[in-house]
């Protein structure tokens, strides 16, 4: 395959990746924001006990495994070892239906057990009990989304991920109007995932087979063969496992000890303040998605300018448009709450306020770990999230006994800087770049006065459409003055000027406008 070819490859899978993300975390947001409504805060905590335990589940059930899956196929296509690249889908998929067939009884089981004993909330039981229909089909999906993947069919992905949001949104907003309340909800994503794996199975079917063909018998493992490719795909996918568990714990643990020791409904609050404060995590992710490879790459060609331009512009990048997000938020937090989820949930704003800056914190992690990853320390992260994850469960478990859900938002913003600091300073050990701290300091400066000027803009939902206009233009203000941008800003920004049509005139005005007052 020629390199422009490759390239081409790569761009056009990159991008369908993205919008498959993008479906995802937009369908995830319209799904909170109805149930939050439906089921109101008492019946939107039940809900979010259920959803860190789905997530749990979900993640045991696919052992880790959908990476892999797509890492060896895609090896052993470009290998023309057609008929290994399908061994490795079916075998994975028996391995992880076994799996999700396993921890679907576990949770099935266990669920009266958590709701009774550990948090006194039996009313809690049954929509725990419903998460059992989730697991199956959501590792059918897992495991042909990365089959899709290792052969860059990311329009696979793509479609299956539409059939998922649009049917979970469209059940569980039924079932709740039916009067199934919170079990409702639970029940309309497992149809969600069921609706998934059916379209999954059909597209393998109907497009895959010249891809990836049926099992010639004389090539087709035996059950001892299996298990040695099955221990070959979990010792590449346990450390999958490990980071994404301790990531939901950081994110998670409030909910479980929430339930412990608060009342439902502080619980319901908490679920409404996650989403929002995480909001900045779409940038960052972005970013990091972008500077593993970029980073790998000038790593590999021991080309140190270019490494330094590389780390040095995400972190520049992500911090310029974060943390003005993040003080917005936190300034705003009580009409964000009120316009997205309803009046009921304002009592959330402080918690908002404080978790939103420990997810600036996060931002950084992100951006390091991908570096990281990049530069050959993949496992790096994994420690420091397993370490993070006990902070946090400490820090949860005694400050929420004293301060509700301002405990828990103080603690999880507590681990984030915990675990951006070991990152951050090993990041710069590794690459040798220093970070940018002088335009940090104008960013922050920025921000300030930006933040400033948002205190005297009334806290309403009029207020935050008025500050949504307002901020970004004292912002910009502001960040020309303190002369923070640099040549490569403006160039970036005429370059996309181009493809505004009429409104490329004013960007020019405003390109014009920075390009007089800051270089």
């Amino acid at each position: 395959m020629s390199t422009s070819k490759g390239t081409a490859k790569l761009l056009r899978g990159s991008f369908l990746l993205m919008i498959s993300n993008l479906l995802f975390r937009v369908g995830g947001y319209i799904y909170r924001f109805l149930m939050a409504r439906m089921l109101g805060p008492e019946g939107y905590g039940i809900l979010g006990y259920t959803l860190f335990f789905q997530g749990v589940f979900q993640v045991l059930s696919a052992g880790g495994l959908p990476p892999a899956i797509a890492k060896y196929v895609s090896q052993h296509k470009a290998l023309e070892e057609d008929q290994m690249a399908s061994q490795v889908v079916f075998t994975s998929l028996k391995f992880m239906m076994f799996l999700g067939i396993f921890f679907s009884i576990v949770m099935f089981f266990i669920g009266p057990i958590i709701a009774n004993n550990i948090w006194h909330k039996p009313e809690v039981a049954l929509p725990l009990q419903a998460v059992a229909l989730i697991t199956p089909f959501s590792v059918i999906v897992g495991a042909f989304r990365g089959a899709f993947q290792g052969i860059y069919k990311m329009e696979y992905v793509v479609i299956t991920r539409a059939v998922e949001q649009v049917f979970m949104i469209v059940f569980a907003v039924i079932l709740v109007m039916l009067g199934f309340y919170a079990a409702g909800a639970v029940i309309g994503t497992g149809i969600g995932f069921m609706a998934s794996a059916v379209s999954a199975i059909i597209i393998f079917r109907k497009y895959m087979w010249k891809y990836l063909p049926s099992l010639d018998p004389e090539h087709k493992f035996n059950f001892r063969q299996e298990m040695g490719l099955i221990k070959t795909l979990l010792i590449f996918s346990i450390p999958v496992i490990i980071t994404a568990l301790s990531e939901m714990s950081i994110y998670g643990a409030s909910i479980f000890i929430l339930g412990i020791f608060m009342a439902t409904k502080f619980s319901g609050y908490y679920n409404a303040v996650d989403p929002i404060a995480r909001l900045p995590l779409v940038i960052s992710l972005s970013v990091a998605t972008a500077v593993l490879p970029a980073a790998s790459e000038a790593f590999a060609l021991k080309d140190k300018s270019l490494l330094t331009t590389y780390v040095t512009q995400s972190y520049r990048m992500v911090v310029l448009t974060v943390l003005p997000l993040c003080i917005g938020i936190a300034i705003f937090s009580s009409p964000l709450l009120e316009l997205l989820f309803g009046v009921n949930y304002v009592y959330g704003a402080g918690a908002l306020s404080i978790l939103v800056i420990g997810m600036a914190f996060y931002t950084l992690f992100m951006v390091s770990s991908s570096i990281a990853q990049g530069l050959g320390y993949p496992r790096l992260p994994m420690y420091i999230l397993v370490v993070g994850s006990v902070v946090n469960i400490t820090l949860n478990w005694f400050l929420i006994q004293f301060y509700g859900i301002i405990g828990a938002a103080l603690a999880t913003t507590i681990t984030a800087f915990v675990i951006m600091i070991p990152i951050l300073w090993k990041t710069y050990k590794i690459t040798e770049v220093k970070l940018p701290f002088m335009s940090f300091a104008k960013i922050t400066l920025a921000s300030a006065v930006m933040g400033l000027g948002m205190f005297f803009i009334p806290q309403t939902i009029l207020g935050l459409i008025l500050a949504i206009i307002v901020a970004p233009i004292i912002y910009v203000i502001a960040f020309t003055f303190l002369k923070g941008f640099e040549k490569r800003d403006i160039r970036m920004m005429r370059r996309m000027g181009t493809k505004l049509g009429p409104l490329s005139i004013i960007n020019e005005k405003l390109v014009k406008f920075i390009e007089k007052y800051s270089l």
